[in-house]
């Protein structure tokens, strides 16, 4: 199966997917942040791997910025939850206005996560990205 685990579980981790995307979409770092642990996670293929909520925030804050039309969706998978843990594998679609060639680029990859459930809401601990396709 590809989810598995509490139905309300699988809910508010959709709602915490969803919720990252839209704060993309509307570029509010506070939201987006409030996604991760503290001490969370977050691989990108160019880019080494960066640690700790603050360092994340702040470095995406930094991407974001030379990408002002940005729109990014998400969708799920499969998440397995175990307990408090579980992990998710996501679809993303991005379309934004590449700063170095001047020209639209569409976007498509992949995130594997592992997520954590600290104080009944879920988090993300670990997200690791790859590219799909690039256009």
């Amino acid at each position: 199966m590809t989810y598995t685990g509490p139905l309300e579980d699988r809910v508010a981790i959709r709602e915490l997917l969803e919720t990252y995307g839209d704060a993309v979409n509307q570029r509010d770092a506070k939201v987006w942040g409030a996604t991760w642990t503290e001490d969370g996670s977050w691989t990108l293929p160019e880019m080494e791997t960066v640690e700790g909520r603050a360092k994340i925030v702040e470095m995406w804050t930094t991407a974001m910025s030379h990408f002002p039309g940005v729109v990014f969706l998400v969708t799920p998978g499969m998440i397995e939850i175990d307990g408090n843990t579980a992990r998710m594998r996501s679809y993303t679609s991005e379309v934004y206005d590449d700063p170095a060639t001047g020209q639209t680029r569409r976007d498509h990859g992949q995130y594997d996560d592992e997520l954590v459930k600290i104080g009944g809401d879920w988090k993300f601990k670990s997200r690791r990205f790859r590219h799909l396709h690039r256009g």
